[in-house]
C-alpha cells in the first residue's frame, strides 16, 4: 500500500519543502550566506588550528571566533575606506555647472536632443539639459551619505537582525564544520547516508575553492582597473576600480555594467573640474582600461577559477550562466555556477549510469 503511493508522498514532500523554503526565505538566505562565509573562513581556521605555542594549543572555538573577527574586520575596512570615497564622488557631481557645461557642448547637445525627441526618449517640450539636471539631482539624492544613512535607519530592525543572524550562524558553522552536513544527513533516508556524505564533502571542497578563487579574481580586477585608471590620471580611479571589480561577480554582464558606471563617474568628475576638453579622452581611456582588464580576466583569471576550482569546461559554464540568467536574471547568473557544481556532484553520485552524466562529471 505504501509503495503504491510512494511517488505521491515524494511529490508532496518536495512541494512542502519548497513551500517552507519560500515562506522562510529570509532565514534560508541567512543560512546560505553563513555557509559561504564559513567556506571562505575554513582555510584560515585550519591554519590557526595547527599553531602551537610550546605545548599550548589555541582552543578550536577561539580560533573560530578569531576567524570570524578577521572576516568582519575585512568587511568593515571596505566600508570604512570606500564610504568617504563615495561621499566625495557625490559632492563632485553636485559641483557640476550645468549651464556652463551646456554652453560648451551646445552643438553636440542639439544633435543628441533632436535624436532623443525623434525616438520619443524625451518629450518635445523637454530639453536635454533639464533631463540631465533632473538625473544628476536624482543621483545626488541617492549618493549623498546622509540620505543613505536615513534609508538605513528606516530599515534598522531588519538590517541589524539579518547581520546579527549571519554572524551568529557563521560562528557555529566555523566552530563545527560538519553542522550543516549533519543537518542535511538527518533529513535524507538512512540508506543513502553514505552517498550523501560523499556528495557534501565533494561540494564543500569544490565550492570552497570556487568562492576563494572568486574573491581573488574580484580583488585582482579591482587592482588592475585602479592601476590602469591611475596611469591615465583619472581622479576617482580607486572608487571606479572598486565598483568595476565588484561588478565582475555578475558573469558576462558585470564588466559592461562596471564599465558603464566607470564612464559615468569619470565623465562627471571631469565635468565637475571644468575639464570639458578632456571628457572624450577620459571616457575612451576608461573603456580601454576595462577592455584590457577583462581580457586579462578572461584569458588568465577565469580559466584558473572556473576550470580548476569546479572542474568544468568553459562551454558548460557559458551555457549554465545563460540558463541561470534566463530563469532568474542577474541573481540567477550569480548563483548559476555554485548550483551547477552541486548538481554535477549529486548527479555523479546517484546518476552515474547515464553516459551524459559520466561525460559531464568525468573531471570531478
Amino acid at each position: 500500500m505504501l509503495k503504491k503511493y510512494h511517488l505521491l508522498f515524494l511529490i508532496i514532500g518536495i512541494l512542502l519543502a519548497a513551500f517552507i523554503v519560500w515562506y522562510f526565505s529570509n532565514i534560508v538566505i541567512y543560512v546560505l550566506v553563513s555557509v559561504v562565509l564559513s567556506f571562505i573562513g575554513h582555510p584560515l581556521l585550519k591554519y590557526l588550528d595547527k599553531i602551537k605555542i610550546g605545548k599550548f594549543k589555541i582552543p578550536h572555538s577561539l580560533n573560530a571566533f578569531i576567524t570570524l573577527l578577521v572576516i568582519l574586520f575585512v568587511f568593515v575596512c571596505f566600508i570604512w575606506f570606500f564610504v568617504p570615497l563615495i561621499t566625495n564622488q557625490a559632492n563632485m557631481i553636485s559641483n557640476i555647472n550645468i549651464n556652463e557645461t551646456g554652453d560648451y557642448f551646445k552643438d553636440n547637445i542639439t544633435v543628441i536632443q533632436g535624436f532623443l525627441i525623434k525616438h520619443n526618449i524625451i518629450n518635445a517640450d523637454e530639453t536635454i539639459i533639464s533631463a540631465i539636471q533632473a538625473q544628476i539631482e536624482s543621483v545626488i539624492s541617492i549618493a549623498t551619505f546622509s540620505n543613505v544613512f536615513k534609508n538605513l535607519l528606516s530599515a534598522t530592525g531588519s538590517f541589524f537582525m539579518g547581520t546579527f543572524s549571519i554572524i551568529f550562524i557563521t560562528f557555529f558553522f566555523l566552530r563545527d564544520e560538519h553542522m550543516f552536513s549533519n543537518f542535511i544527513i538527518l533529513i535524507v533516508p538512512e540508506k543513502y547516508e553514505k552517498e550523501v556524505v560523499h556528495v557534501l564533502t565533494q561540494c564543500k571542497s569544490l565550492l570552497s575553492r570556487y568562492f576563494i578563487g572568486l574573491i581573488l579574481e574580484l580583488i585582482s580586477m579591482m587592482i588592475l582597473i585602479t592601476i590602469g585608471l591611475s596611469i591615465l590620471g583619472v581622479k576617482n580611479a580607486l572608487i571606479i576600480g572598486f565598483l568595476g571589480g565588484l561588478m565582475n561577480i555578475i558573469p558576462y554582464l558585470g564588466p559592461i555594467i562596471g564599465a558603464s558606471m566607470g564612464v559615468v563617474m569619470g565623465v562627471t568628475t571631469t565635468l565637475s573640474l571644468g575639464m570639458y576638453d578632456q571628457v572624450g579622452f577620459f571616457a575612451l581611456g576608461i573603456i580601454a582600461v576595462f577592455i584590457i582588464a577583462n581580457l586579462i580576466d578572461n584569458i588568465l583569471l577565469q580559466p584558473l577559477i572556473y576550470s580548476s576550482s569546479i572542474k568544468a569546461r568553459p562551454i558548460e559554464i557559458f551555457l549554465v550562466i545563460i540558463m541561470g540568467g534566463t530563469i532568474a536574471g542577474i541573481p540567477g547568473m550569480i548563483l548559476a555556477i555554485p548550483s551547477y557544481t552541486i548538481l554535477r556532484v549529486v548527479a555523479k553520485e546517484f546518476l552515474s549510469r547515464f553516459r551524459l552524466v559520466k561525460k559531464l562529471t568525468e573531471k570531478i
